[in-house]
């Protein structure tokens, strides 16, 4: 089947990306890694030792970024819908965590501890209606939120990924009701025509 004017303009782009072929040599799984470099540079999410939490993670470009910041002291909890290769230092599972089985499961392996940082990259599998696409996208980061609010210790952290549109502004009010301080970041690896921007809020307030 012949491909789409859309899709063969994506597939070049994607070839064409700087970050993409960046990755490649760097032997980061994902050019969305330097969106978090470049938050973490700004904002310092993450710290030796702390406890973080990655929801949507693979193919692991994000876990990567974070592990070797935490190092041994510390602990990245991932987890996808989707399989994920291992990565040292981080504990891998599959499932939804929207599924009382897998949430339970991300419990057990906190073992009672709080998370220091929730981070979120989510983002659904794109119908190309517009509409049906950013719904599904608010719910997802309404989900990445409403766990940050369960996991998250006194003052910690939270990022994730959200879209631009219908239901923005409604979250952006909530997130704000959770955080002393809330930013907007448009990494310099997210494409311009994406509406795509990462929020950012520290200082939960539990």
């Amino acid at each position: 089947m012949a491909k789409s004017k859309t899709s063969k303009k994506w597939m070049d782009e994607h070839v064409n990306d700087p970050y993409v072929k960046k990755a490649q040599i760097d032997g980061y799984r994902s050019r969305a890694s330097y969106k978090l470099i470049e938050i973490n540079d700004k904002d310092k999410l993450f710290r030796p030792g702390d406890v973080v939490m990655d929801l949507g993670s693979a193919p692991g470009g994000w876990s990567q970024i974070v592990a070797p910041i935490v190092g041994q002291a510390g602990r990245v909890i991932a987890s996808d819908i989707l399989p994920m290769d291992s990565i040292i230092g981080v504990d891998f599972i599959q499932g939804d965590f929207t599924e009382e089985a897998v949430y339970d499961q991300i419990l057990q392996m906190l073992n009672g501890a709080s998370v220091d940082t929730v981070i979120s990259d989510m983002a659904p599998n794109l119908s190309g209606v517009n509409t049906t696409d950013q719904y599904a996208s608010m719910y997802l980061v309404e989900l990445a939120l409403d766990m940050a609010r369960n996991v998250l210790k006194p003052g910690g952290s939270f990022c994730a990924k959200v879209f631009q549109g219908v239901g923005y502004d409604e979250y952006m009010k909530d997130v704000r009701s959770s955080f002393d301080k809330v930013i907007i970041r448009k990494p310099a690896a997210s494409r311009p025509r994406s509406r795509e921007v990462y929020i950012v809020g520290k200082g939960f307030k539990a």
